[in-house]
């Protein structure tokens, strides 16, 4: 998913493979299974590129780790608690930004 999201655009699994060899040895095999996974999954969607299929991300990274942070939310037996101690461990810097997102204010930093 980082390449996808670090590259942006549709690639194939050609380029996210190529991508990824250059950091560690991996075969071309796994990252296409890896991405027929994902598509399956509902993470990616794809269309034809020539022989091949070309995939991006359905969600932003952003978007995809509010997602994971819903999810979490939905275990806790106690939201506002779960909410209290997720607040309370963030930098006073992004508790700030929280505010202003919550005012509607919200500023990039």
């Amino acid at each position: 998913m980082d390449v996808l999201w670090d590259r942006g655009g549709w690639l194939t699994p050609g380029e996210v493979h190529e991508t990824l060899s250059a950091e560690r040895p991996l075969a071309y095999t796994t990252v296409m299974t890896i991405l027929v996974r994902l598509w399956q999954k509902g993470r990616l969607e794809r269309q034809r590129d020539g022989r091949a299929y070309a995939y991006r991300p359905l969600q932003s990274r952003e978007e995809h780790a509010a997602a994971r942070m819903a999810e979490l939310l939905v275990d806790a037996r106690d939201r506002p608690a779960a909410l209290a101690h997720f607040v309370d461990s963030l930098a006073p810097r992004d508790q700030a930004q929280l505010r202003r997102v919550l005012r509607g204010t919200t500023a990039d930093h």
